[in-house]
This record gives C-alpha cells, structure tokens and sequence, in this order.
C-alpha cells in the first residue's frame, strides 16, 4: 500500500496508530521518495524484558556518566539525525511524510525520544511510538561511541518503571541481539501486541 505526499498532505494520525494498533508501520524507500509503503513483517523483532542483557562493558560507561540523559527535550533533532547519512548508510526510510507524521505524534503525546547529551550536544538518540503499554522503537542514532545503547537501555528501564508490556524492534539485528532481541512469529507478536494495548501506560510524567 502506497500514499502519495504533497505539501500540507502526510500520513493521517488516526491511519497511523490504527496501523500500529495491528501491527503495521509505514517506510520508505528513500529520504527523496515522496511516498510510503506499509510493512508487515512475517517475524518481529522484539526486546524481552526479562531477557535484556546489558554488556558489561556498556554498564561500566553508564556507570561514569559520560552522557547527560533526556527525554522529549528536542523530538525533532532526533529524528533529523536518524535521517542523517553517514558511513556505511547513504539513505534512509525516513522520508518527508514520515518526519510530518512522527513530529506530529510528539505533539500529541503518542511519539517520544530519548537523547544523549553531553557538553550541550546531541550526541546519540532514539525515538519510538507509545500506544497502550506498547512501545515501537523506530531509528536510532550515534554520534559518539556508545551514546545510542545507553539510551536504549534507558528506554528499557522507563518502560519497565512505568509498566509497558511490549518492546517492539521491528526487526532483529546483530546489535539488537547483543541486548536480547529475539525474532518472534506473527501471530504470537500480534497476540502479545493485543495484551499489550489493553490499558495505558505513560511515558512522560
């Protein structure tokens, strides 16, 4: 499924949590392709909670502070800077009616980020969708070592404090494993994802 973009015309809020809601999200094939597609992938990426391993090499660079930690400061940055080209990625999914779309999600409370600060720079981030007590990481970024895990691991700890069910990867990748990613069947993931949008949990205080 394909939609067309033209200035003043994105992704239809409603159309999009309802996508997440069955476990649809939206990509693109590139930052200058004005359009979209919808995916629905025959396994998904997810992080266990019980299963999330911090390495320990990362848990001694949380445990020095080396980075400033915030959430929602600056939305917009983060997801500029996941759309960023940088080696070994010269495009990005994330298009203009993506960035429309996510931006406006943020407005309203359904579309969150967490960032890595240091010195007064944004040095690492990540951004996601909250629905129900179901939250879908979608990009991350680095601009110094290590700065995006330890947002990841972050996430995985505001989730747990604030009682979400579901960590959705969208896909499992080598990275993503080294913290306890693991792939999961359709259907077992939609009937996790159903569980998971009974009730509501809150991200932000």
């Amino acid at each position: 499924m394909t939609r067309p973009y033209a200035p003043g015309y994105g992704i239809p809020t409603d159309l999009l949590l309802k996508a997440y809601a069955s476990g649809v999200f939206p990509m693109a094939e590139s930052a200058s392709d004005p359009e979209v597609f919808w995916v629905r992938p025959e396994t998904r990426g997810i992080i266990p909670f019980d299963g999330f391993h911090v390495p320990h090499s990362l848990a001694k660079t949380i445990r020095q502070g080396h980075f400033e930690i915030r959430f929602d400061s600056d939305f917009e940055a983060v997801i500029d800077a996941c759309a960023e080209r940088r080696a070994g990625r010269l495009s990005t999914w994330i298009n203009a009616p993506i960035r429309e779309a996510y931006t406006h999600l943020h407005r309203i409370g359904n579309a969150h980020s967490v960032e890595a600060w240091r010195e007064g720079e944004l040095v690492g981030g990540l951004y996601g969708v909250s629905l129900g007590r179901a939250f879908f990481g979608e990009s991350m970024f680095s601009r110094e070592t290590d700065a995006s895990k330890v947002c990841l691991v972050h996430l995985v700890q505001r989730l747990r404090e604030r009682g979400f069910l579901l960590l959705d990867t969208q896909f499992t990748t080598d990275h993503l494993k080294r913290f306890g990613a693991v792939d999961v069947p359709r259907d077992k993931y939609e009937k996790m994802l159903a569980k998971a949008l009974i009730g509501e949990a809150t991200f932000m205080p």
